[in-house]
């Protein structure tokens, strides 16, 4: 029998999820022996959720939402989390990680390599990093550099691989620095530092090793960023949150998760990952998205190389031995 897929296939019971993940915060924070929960509050849909999903488990005197801004944050981020913390009642945090990041060098190695490529960029200018959108036919996605000079004109160079990674390398100081400011945080109180990652972001290694990939639990790891959506408006989180399209927040330039990452906005994105995680064929999906197959099956190809490609990213540290003898 052939399977028609809709939008709709992604829908979920949201009562029934907030109580089921609840209840399972409850339990791992006993289980790690944590008395409460510390998160970063970005003003995004992810963390505002996360955050509530918290409040509901342990209450809003066990949360402590962290809004670490710095130089190239966006305004709005700042002044959301805190519209976030306000509603929610708990305690807000604000870390102000700029100096941390000028003394590990973060914005001047990144434009270090900028420059590389771009020889008359200097600090003055905004910037940020694309990919190729998803119906591109080239066999490989490269990033390009996208320059904003303070007089106001934009433009665009294919990086190197070397530029590539220095300045992904760079700015991978500012998801390391928070993560060290939540764990300092959840020291001093014996808590749980929280991670806010959904299923693409997880599954597809949208995340930093070390940075915000380390927590001590991720509770929305396993939802659809569709279904993120579902329980933020049953959680009653800011309408204003729930409208603003999701960002990296991490160039000076806006930046949206499409183009730094994923290639295709976030709701077809998820209905292709769940079509690759049920085997559904391509032309299946595409006839639900208005899409081609060939453009489908380039997102499939897309999320199977993101899995390879990030794979270390998930993996554990490793051991040349067993812990359990001494060797010799």
């Amino acid at each position: 029998m052939k399977t028609v897929v809709s939008k709709d296939v992604l829908g979920l019971n949201a009562a029934r999820e907030v109580e089921r993940i609840t209840s399972a915060i409850r339990r791992q924070i006993a289980d790690l022996r944590r008395k409460g929960a510390v998160l970063g509050l970005s003003g995004g849909i992810d963390s505002s959720v996360t955050a509530a999903l918290c409040v509901r488990a342990l209450g809003a005197n066990k949360v402590v939402g962290l809004l670490m801004p710095e130089t190239d944050s966006s305004s709005d981020s700042l002044r959301l989390g805190q519209v976030i913390a306000d509603s929610l009642g708990i305690q807000a945090i604000v870390e102000d990680i700029t100096p941390m990041l000028e003394a590990a060098g973060c914005y001047r190695r990144r434009d270090d390599a900028i420059r590389s490529v771009i020889p008359e960029y200097t600090p003055s200018y905004r910037s940020k990093i694309v990919l190729p959108p998803a119906d591109d036919t080239s066999p490989y996605a490269i990033f390009s550099a996208v320059v904003q000079s303070p007089s106001g004109e934009t433009k665009k160079v294919r990086l190197s691989l070397d530029a590539s990674r220095g300045i992904v390398a760079a700015t991978n100081f500012k998801q390391r620095v928070r993560s060290m400011m939540a764990y300092y945080h959840a020291d001093r109180l014996n808590y749980a530092s929280i991670g806010t990652p959904n299923l693409l972001e997880y599954d597809q290694g949208f995340f930093v090793k070390n940075g915000d990939g380390a927590a001590d639990l991720k509770p929305i790891a396993h939802l659809y960023k569709t279904q993120v959506y579902q329980l933020a408006e049953f959680l009653e989180v800011p309408e204003e949150v729930r409208r603003r399209p999701p960002t990296t927040d991490t160039y000076s330039m806006e930046q949206s998760q499409e183009e730094f990452y994923f290639s295709v906005p976030l709701r077809e994105m998820d209905l292709c990952l769940w079509g690759k995680n049920h085997d559904i064929p391509a032309r299946e999906i595409a006839t639900a998205l208005g899409r081609t197959p060939e453009q489908v099956e380039r997102i499939y190809n897309s999320i199977d190389s993101k899995r390879a490609a990030t794979r270390y990213l998930h993996s554990a540290p490793l051991l040349c031995g067993s812990i359990y003898s001494s060797g010799g």
